[in-house]
């Protein structure tokens, strides 16, 4: 079911990814692609595989994982980014199916090879409907792989940007970018210091945020602060996340201290 704040997170990334259509760099590369999967799955098995994205944006997993030689990718998104999505996948359009709607309206065809769900659970209030769709959508021993924010190495982060999150509810779109301008070059000072120092998030800062170019730097700032609803998991909640609809041999994978990566696969021999 979708609800009133889900409707209003929608309509946020709406006016966001309509300013940002730009998926250059290393934020939408293969290599960031194996860095999410981490060690729990290899971009290798992407090739030639029939995949969907569910909440796909302006498309930059999508031609991630085309990029890394899916056959096939199904991407969904129920935002007003879905006309930058077919316009950023138009060149490869023939290898890209396109539904504008929730994630829990995809198609229970069960002939995905993987279904992948970056940064979008974490912004429902109830994914079980989105997880138990991706798990009808998928073959017998079809994987899913989530990505999903982290309670757990997050508290020191959460101590400061919870309540700045909820002031930056309270901005227009454009007073808020300009505050993510301030805030960036604050975050760029404190990466450049954790060269050198071992500071909270290091890992994040070294391994992710400073490869990405300043404008992608920007934008990650205004995702984590615009959003009507944003949920920490910690590490039990990540794995139930995918249990819970069925999925078997779930691993997680905690990313770069601060975030999940959580990969479930559909039995063999499915008797739901």
């Amino acid at each position: 079911m979708i609800t009133g704040t889900d409707k209003k997170t929608i309509a946020d990334y709406t006016e966001l990814w309509a300013q940002c259509t730009d998926n250059s760099g290393y934020y939408g590369s293969v290599a960031l692609l194996q860095d999410i999967f981490g060690p729990l799955l290899s971009v290798e098995f992407v090739k030639d595989k029939e995949v969907c994205d569910i909440g796909s944006g302006t498309g930059r997993i999508v031609n991630m994982l085309l990029d890394a030689g899916a056959r096939h990718v199904t991407a969904v998104e129920p935002s007003g980014a879905f006309a930058a999505l077919k316009n950023n996948t138009r060149s490869r359009e023939e290898r890209v199916t396109l539904i504008q709607d929730v994630g829990e309206a995809l198609p229970p065809d069960g002939n995905k090879d993987l279904v992948v769900s970056f940064g979008v659970l974490d912004h429902i209030v109830d994914p079980l409907p989105t997880v138990k769709a991706a798990y009808r959508a998928l073959k017998p021993g079809g994987k899913m792989a989530v990505w999903i924010y982290g309670y757990e190495g997050n508290r020191p982060y959460l101590f400061v940007f919870v309540p700045v999150r909820r002031i930056a509810r309270l901005l227009s779109p454009a007073v808020l970018r300009s505050f993510c301008k301030l805030l960036c070059f604050a975050a760029e000072g404190y990466g450049v210091a954790c060269r050198v120092l071992p500071l909270p998030l290091r890992s994040y800062f070294l391994n992710h945020f400073m490869k990405l170019d300043h404008d992608k730097r920007e934008l990650t700032i205004y995702d984590q602060l615009k959003p009507m609803y944003a949920k920490y998991y910690r590490r039990d909640e990540a794995t139930t996340l995918l249990s819970d609809a069925g999925f078997v041999n779930v691993e997680v994978y905690h990313r770069h201290g601060y975030s999940w990566t959580v990969v479930g696969e559909k039995p063999s021999a499915d008797v739901r």
